[in-house]
């Protein structure tokens, strides 16, 4: 029986998922590293860098061009990827896949902002060409800002009419305090199994009585807190990028720091995952003494999930939080075919470019950054990082991952269903002007990309 993968998902993005095209310029960046690597050593590891789901850009453009479909039919797509103004020319994640759009036979992508959109006659137009389908690189927050800008009309009406394929009515059952009705009982028999599973103990952090992670009852959840301290982090609800994240053995002021998430308010307090999970060690450059150590890092598996299944990952790997937008990294991914476990592969593989050392791996880690700033692998901060070593898991788990994420839809379904039917309030707090945006463009199952933030571990 193949050993099932560790962890837990952090959090779910059903609004406006990002980094579908970081993963494919890391995998370029690994098969070259590897490649480098194996020229220098003998190491009999069978990695594979080119599985369709290490790429999911393809992916999702067929998801644009479906959704267009039942739309329209057969009338020539116009796509169009809107984004705040002050990230169209910085995030070329966006540029690059508007490139993609318009290399494919019959297709034209474009790249704007709100403020650009045309209200015609009923129908969106940009530049004077009529827009079919929108995908939007912001969430419910922003399009607020831009209504009381007076700059989203002409996106509102986009929404209303339903041309807008990440649905608004997603975004508030991404909301963390979800989490909290996946792991309480009974209320979660509803709900898939590996869906709870993979659900961290979480509860919307105020004073109250509940019950803890193994089912105690706890009479003062603040008290509670103080009392575990060391081993809690408090979360934003509706937070992103990782802003707001209070995570309890670094900030020695316990008392200030839950003063400050109850001022706030809309925190869930949940576990900290043990690093031994989801962390690893990865070959690394210390350029002032220069020597080469391992480094342990942070990591995230990002699961991309439509109304066809899985289609794609990013690896991404950083401090806390791991986040591409607060200066994380993004590594390849490798699928092992070797007849190891996934533990001995990276131990072997450390053990290798360690060996290499220092001079050998500062000359090609130089060239692995001038490989990365050429192919435009760069985010608003600047370049991004990656590892010498790949992210390494094998088929078993792919099947296991494909498993969860089928049933990560589904149960996104009952969630909207429910809030739909007024029954989450407890667990979504969104302003009134959000919720008007959410219920003008209910999900329903159509095509749509959602994503899934996994601190898991591959054995």
């Amino acid at each position: 029986m193949p050993k099932e993968f560790l962890g837990y998902h952090s959090e779910w993005n059903l609004g406006s998922p990002g980094g579908w095209d970081y993963q494919r310029m890391a995998q370029e960046i690994g098969r070259f590293t590897w490649r480098e690597i194996k020229k220098k050593i003998n190491i009999k590891i069978n990695l594979n860098f080119n599985n369709s789901l290490l790429n999911p850009v393809p992916k999702f453009a067929q998801l644009l061009l479906r959704a267009h479909k039942n739309i329209w039919g057969r009338t020539p797509p116009h796509i169009l990827l809107v984004a705040e103004k002050e990230t169209l020319k910085k995030v070329g994640e966006n540029i690059r896949f508007v490139r993609y759009l318009n290399s494919l036979e019959g297709v034209k992508g474009s790249l704007a902002e709100p403020a650009q959109l045309e209200l015609k006659n009923g129908q969106i137009y940009l530049k004077g060409k009529k827009v079919t389908l929108i995908f939007l690189d912001f969430n419910n927050q922003v399009i607020v800002k831009l209504k009381k800008e007076g700059k989203a009309k002409a996106l509102l009406y986009a929404i209303k009419k339903g041309i807008v394929v990440n649905p608004r009515g997603t975004e508030p059952i991404g909301a963390k305090g979800i989490f909290e009705l996946l792991t309480t009982a009974p209320a979660n028999k509803i709900f898939s199994k590996s869906t709870v599973k993979r659900t961290p103990w979480t509860r919307r952090f105020f004073p109250r009585q509940t019950t803890g992670p193994k089912g105690e009852k706890i009479s003062d959840l603040i008290t509670w807190t103080k009392k575990n301290w060391e081993k809690i982090i408090l979360k934003p609800a509706h937070g992103y990028s990782g802003k707001g994240i209070i995570i309890g053995y670094k900030e020695k002021n316990k008392g200030k720091a839950i003063e400050t998430a109850l001022k706030k308010g809309d925190y869930i307090i949940q576990p900290l995952i043990p690093l031994n999970i989801w962390a690893e060690e990865f070959p690394w450059l210390d350029k002032e003494n220069k020597k080469i150590f391992l480094k342990t890092w942070q990591t995230d598996f990002r699961c991309f999930i439509t109304d066809k299944g899985l289609i794609g990952f990013v690896t991404r790997f950083g401090g806390i939080p791991t986040n591409v937008g607060s200066g994380g990294g993004v590594q390849s991914t490798a699928i092992l075919y070797s007849q190891l476990s996934v533990k001995s592969a990276q131990k072997k593989i450390n053990e290798a470019i360690l060996k290499l050392g220092f001079d050998f791996v500062y000359e090609l880690q130089k060239r692995i950054d001038k490989k990365s700033i050429k192919m435009g692998n760069v985010y608003l901060l600047g370049p991004i990082m990656n590892t010498l070593r790949p992210r390494i898991i094998n088929p078993q788990h792919i099947k296991q991952l494909k498993i969860y994420a089928e049933n990560l839809w589904k149960d996104a379904l009952k969630l909207e269903k429910l809030w739909v039917e007024n029954k989450l309030k407890d667990y979504t707090q969104i302003t009134p002007e959000e919720e008007e945006i959410a219920r003008l463009s209910p999900w329903r199952g159509k095509p749509a990309l959602i994503a899934s933030d996994g601190l898991f571990g591959f054995l």
